[in-house]
This record gives C-alpha cells, structure tokens and sequence, in this order.
C-alpha cells in the first residue's frame, strides 16, 4: 500500500481523514501505519508506558482512522491507568473516562495511554523530544506532545494545570489546543487542583486540531475557509515575566509583529494590568491548597515515595490556609473580569508559550510561568508552531481569545500558522 499521506513526517487528522473519504486509503490503514511507526520508533522516544491490544479497530464515525494517544491521567477500561506514579502501578478503572469515551464513539482509535509526569506535576520522565534531540519535552503532557511530533498519532489528549498543554506543544513544535475552562469534560481525569485542571487536545497544525475538536465535540470549530486576518487587531500581550524571555523568543514574537503587519492587521502593545499580575501571582496558592486536598491520602500515606519535585509541591501546599486560598480566589475572580476586558479592544491576544526552546536535558520540563495566567483566567490558548531559533529549535506563540471564542482563537491561530508556512 502506497499513500502520499501516510508517506508524511507527521500523521496529519485532514489529510487523513479526506483520504479516507476519496477512498485512496481505510481506517485500517492509517491504524496500521501508527502502530508500525509506534513499534519502530518509541524505544527511542518513550511516549508511550502502555499499547492497546485491541486487535480490531473502529473503522466507522467522523473519527475513524485517526489514531490518537491518551495521556496517562484519563481513565481506561482496557488499559490502567497508572499517572506516572509507582503509587498507582497496576491501577486498573472499570470505565473510560468521559473524552476518551467520546473519541471511541465517534470512531478514534486508541492506540495507548501516553507518559505523563507523576500525577501530572513537574517530576520529568524519559520521554525525549522528537523536535529537539536532547532536549525536553516539557510536561506534564510529554507523552502526548511528543507522539504526535514523532508522526506515531495524529491526534493526543493532554492536560493543563498550569502550561502543560501549551509548552509542550511549543517545545515539541506541533499544535496545542487549551480550550476555555470546562469545554472539554474532566470527569474520569485525574484532580490535580480543581479550579485549574484543563483538558486539552493536540495535533501537527493548527487546522488538525481544530478539525480534531470540531468531530469530537459536535461543535463548529472547523476554520472556516472563508477567514480573514486583514483589518483586524490583534494585540501584544505584555507583562512582568516578559523581563526573563530569552532573546530568540522576543525576536520570534517580532517577526510575527510584522508579518501580521504586512498581512493588513492593525497591532497594538497590551499592557498586563494590575489585577491581572495579581491574578498570576495567585495561581500558586489556588494550586497548592487545592493539590493537598485532591491528593491528601496520596500525600499523607504514601509521600516518601512521590518525587521530590511533586513532594514539595504538596508539602508547600500545606502552608496555604483557607484565608490565603480565599484571598487568592478573590484575585482570580477579578482577574477573569479584567481577562475579559482585554478583549473590547481587540480580536486576540499573542503572547509566548514559552521563555524560549526546550531546556537542554532532562532534569526539567520547563518553566510553566508565563502560559498558567490564561489556566486561571480559563481562555482558550492555541500554540502556533512553525518558528524556530537559528539552530532549529522550536519555538511556539500562543494565540489568546476571549473566553468561549475557542473558534475565533483556532481560526486566527491558523492564519497566523499560514502566514508563517509561506515565509
């Protein structure tokens, strides 16, 4: 069997899915071709801890033929479910949980659970970064960003607490999708802290997961073919943090300054206000006296043998009283109302998704700092990818919308992909 498509680097949801539908290639096909590229190549990469043993795929529903990797959190009835944790080894659940039964519905095929940091913390794991040998990943989604870089799936489930979602699709050089707080179920994914986890999605492109989600959900987030970036405004989001950015980033988020410039949009510096510096400075309680209470018998009867950087996490938490928590809820509260301001003067918001390319090594997934203010604010966040340093590292710009315009983030996300492919 010879396919242009699945001749491609990365598996990619549209391609796939419009050779399916002219009859060039079947689900089985594609399904065959990931778990080839599976067997071949993830004991280099290590993004997945676990295989399906399904033997017979779906071959029916708007998703048939797209292979995809779920993050190591969700729960699955045929596979445990083990979170990165030698404290859930073995963990088998009854049932699926809520995305992951969706996507069998509408035909995906699940191909394995994929590796996370232990209960989705900061804890790096030994999965590598197809984009960037020697370098992380990032996380706590590593296995997911990563699968999709090496071309094994098209498609991959994550979750994000604070960035990770969007930094490892940054480092990883693909599309992260974190949709606004709630659109897509959490029930049957592992709490980490309830007023912040996110589940997200990603894929190759931009158009790939906006497709992705669009079949999944049932919603209209397909980019529309008739979108236009010109005379609109997009602004550049500027805050304290930007003061660590690395010199690659800064320069990447100016070329796409001027590209969007070029392209007819009108650009403007947004400074980060106020309540929103305070609303990012809470994150870190809200996280931290929730995490203890999500994980209070995991900590208490088992810690010794978390990792150190999950440990410390939780035996800080402790720290944060139930004033400081409500003190910093307080925060985030007006800090979503000051979020939702920022948007009557302009379409988007562009920002980095990282400091810069992955870190060197393994001893760390990255600094979650400047992507987890849109976490607590809950808006969605697509990572563009296509930029890279002068070594050919990734490098990734988030696209920020007002929230519940997940559509209106992924279509000017996209163009802003396109703008970037044709440089």
């Amino acid at each position: 069997m010879s396919s242009s498509v699945l001749d491609q680097r990365r598996l990619g949801v549209r391609a796939i899915l419009e050779a399916i539908a002219a009859g060039s290639i079947t689900p089985g096909d594609v399904i065959r071709e990931s778990r080839r590229r599976i067997d071949a190549g993830d004991a280099e990469v290590k993004a997945f801890t676990r295989l399906s043993q399904v033997a017979d795929m779906p071959d029916r529903g708007p998703l048939a033929g797209i292979p995809v990797g779920i993050k190591d959190i969700f729960d699955t009835a045929d596979m445990p479910t083990e979170m990165g944790s030698a404290l859930y080894r073995g963990h088998q659940p009854r049932f699926d949980a809520a995305l992951v039964a969706m996507a069998r519905a509408k035909g995906a095929a699940v191909m394995g659970k994929t590796a996370t940091t232990e209960l989705a913390s900061l804890d790096p794991v030994e999965t590598t970064n197809p984009s960037a040998p020697g370098r992380t990943p990032g996380g706590s989604s590593s296995g997911s960003a990563a699968c999709v870089a090496a071309g094994f799936c098209a498609a991959a489930f994550g979750s994000q607490t604070g960035a990770s979602v969007v930094r490892p699709a940054a480092f990883c050089g693909i599309a992260g999708f974190k949709p606004s707080y709630r659109l897509l179920p959490t029930v049957g994914m592992k709490t980490f802290a309830w007023s912040l986890d996110t589940a997200g999605l990603f894929a190759a492109s931009v158009a790939d997961v906006a497709l992705f989600a669009d079949r999944l959900t049932d919603r209209a987030l397909t980019i529309p073919a008739e979108f236009d970036l010109s005379g609109r405004t997009i602004g550049f989001y500027r805050s304290k943090v930007d003061e660590t950015i690395e010199p690659s980033m800064a320069g990447a988020i100016e070329t796409v300054r001027r590209w969007l410039e070029d392209a007819g949009v009108r650009t403007v510096d947004v400074a980060e206000p106020g309540a929103l510096h305070e609303a990012r400075q809470s994150h870190t309680a809200i996280q931290g006296y929730e995490s203890t209470r999500a994980l209070m018998h995991e900590h208490r009867a088992e810690g010794a043998r978390m990792g150190p950087k999950l440990k410390a996490i939780l035996d800080e938490g402790l720290d944060v009283t139930p004033e400081a928590y409500d003190i910093a809820r307080r925060a985030a509260r007006i800090g979503r109302k000051a979020a939702n301001a920022l948007f009557e003067d302009v379409d988007a918001l562009v920002a980095p998704s990282a400091f810069g390319p992955a870190p060197e090594g393994f001893g760390s997934t990255g600094d979650p700092t400047i992507s987890k203010l849109w976490t607590l604010t809950g808006n969605p966040v697509v990572n563009v990818p296509g930029l890279a340093t002068d070594a050919g590292w990734p490098l990734g710009v988030s696209v920020i919308a007002r929230f519940g315009r997940d559509s209106h983030a992924l279509a000017i996300a996209a163009s802003i992909e396109r703008l970037i492919a044709n440089r």
